[in-house]
């Protein structure tokens, strides 16, 4: 339908390109389509926070920075500190391994931007479908530690080096859990394909994988906190600590990407947390009787943004909330409880699967 609206001079300039070129300029478009709002996103989710965490403890957040002599509630902070950082100067320490330094950063935000090549966003809305796109998350997002952990290493610093290793071995341990957390929704939904994985929980919220997988669930949303690095499991960046973690010798728009990469990651966790176990795109009203008929019933992209946005609230709110864990507590925390936690519950899914029982009675 939309055709009709193109002009002619624009579809003959279209024809006039090869195939392969046609092929090649779609799939940057659509590429296009999905990093510019998510990075827009991306840089709005850091105004969001500081305007929730300003709520919850009585005072202000950023109201200046507005748009055509209009404050707007200061709307226009994060462009303004964009611009600011921009403007910085990248300085590079003496006696740093400049390529490794300078290349940590994109080791930190590229798996965070890539995965979203297999994120559906509604029924048949992605870049690509591939039926192993949980496994390519999985094998994208463990790349991320070798950004903190180069950054460490190349910064030359003392405290840089600690910070990168504490925050590595917070990464895999956390990181172990979440892997198999995924592993009891690849078996409750028999698939690796996110778009299957989201159509197994058609049928309304009573059909979620969150609630026989509830303890799967949790783990995997609490280890996607300390995998990004965020309060109450930030020790990587404990000011009082260790200066300010691992990226302590970057400055300019070097630092702003491990902060660009921070926020992009919180909002892929979120996403795939909504995807795995609060059905996507799904409705939570699609056999409800007073939804038939409505918008409410209908799956859309809306709903899929409405839980992201929720859990990424809930981000803010246990900044806000909790103090910093000491850092035997976090490894603790990791090794001793969550990992023990998914095996078991795995075992349990396994059971209720065989013998028929539970959301499996079928």
């Amino acid at each position: 339908m939309m055709i009709e609206f193109i002009p002619d001079w624009l579809i003959v300039f279209w024809n006039w390109f090869p195939v392969d070129i046609q092929t090649v300029l779609i799939i940057l478009g659509k590429i296009v389509l999905i990093l510019l709002p998510l990075l827009l996103s991306v840089a709005y989710v850091t105004y969001a926070e500081r305007k929730v965490i300003g709520a919850m403890q009585v005072r202000i957040g950023p109201n200046r920075v507005g748009f055509f002599g209009f404050r707007l509630w200061g709307l226009g902070q994060p462009i303004a500190d964009t611009l600011k950082l921009m403007m910085k100067e990248v300085v590079l320490p003496t006696k740093a391994n400049k390529f490794l330094f300078l290349t940590a950063p994109v080791l930190s935000i590229a798996p965070a931007l890539a995965a979203w090549a297999v994120i559906p966003f509604d029924r048949g809305m992605a870049l690509t479908e591939i039926n192993a796109g949980l496994l390519y998350v999985l094998a994208l997002t463990s790349i991320g530690v070798y950004g903190v952990i180069i950054a460490g290493w190349a910064s030359n610093s003392k405290y840089a080096m600690l910070s990168a290793l504490r925050a590595g071995a917070q990464i895999v341990a956390y990181e172990i859990a979440m892997g198999f957390a995924l592993v009891g929704v690849l078996m409750a939904s028999g698939s690796l394909n996110l778009g299957d994985i989201v159509e197994a929980q058609a049928g309304g919220f009573e059909n979620w994988f969150a609630w026989p997988l509830l303890p799967l669930f949790f783990v995997y949303f609490i280890s996607g906190v300390a995998e990004t690095n965020r309060a109450p499991f930030d020790v990587a960046e404990g000011e009082s600590e260790i200066v300010a973690g691992f990226h302590v010798e970057y400055s300019g728009m070097a630092f702003a990407i491990f902060f660009l990469a921070e926020y992009a990651n919180i909002i892929l966790i979120s996403a795939l947390t909504s995807l795995m176990f609060l059905g996507g795109w799904l409705s939570p009203f699609e056999n409800a009787a007073f939804a038939q008929g409505t918008f409410l019933a209908e799956t859309s992209l809306l709903w899929f943004v409405g839980k992201i946005s929720f859990f990424i609230f809930v981000f803010f709110w246990l900044r806000a909330t909790f103090p910093r864990y000491r850092y035997d507590q976090i490894m603790r925390l990791g090794w001793k409880v969550f990992i023990p936690v998914t095996i078991v519950w795995l075992v349990v899914e396994a059971v209720m699967f065989v013998a028929k029982v539970g959301p499996w009675a079928v």
